[in-house]
């Protein structure tokens, strides 16, 4: 197996790294609601996806 000769910098390894960052979720508004959702997910206010019911919300009083 292959071992390496020389101790990676750090500047070397922060090059390397440059592009490993945590990126912004796109969102969207809900289409029945308004509500801010995430790309391809449900509506957790009203249950709605792409202007059809999936998931039935339960009302509490």
């Amino acid at each position: 197996m292959a071992h390496p000769k020389r101790k990676t910098s750090k500047q070397r390894k922060h090059k390397r790294r440059t592009h490993h960052k945590a990126e912004i979720p796109t969102v969207a508004s809900c289409s029945n609601c308004g509500a801010t959702v995430l790309y391809h997910r449900v509506c957790p206010e009203c249950g709605y996806y792409r202007g059809k019911l999936a998931v039935e919300k339960q009302v509490t009083a």
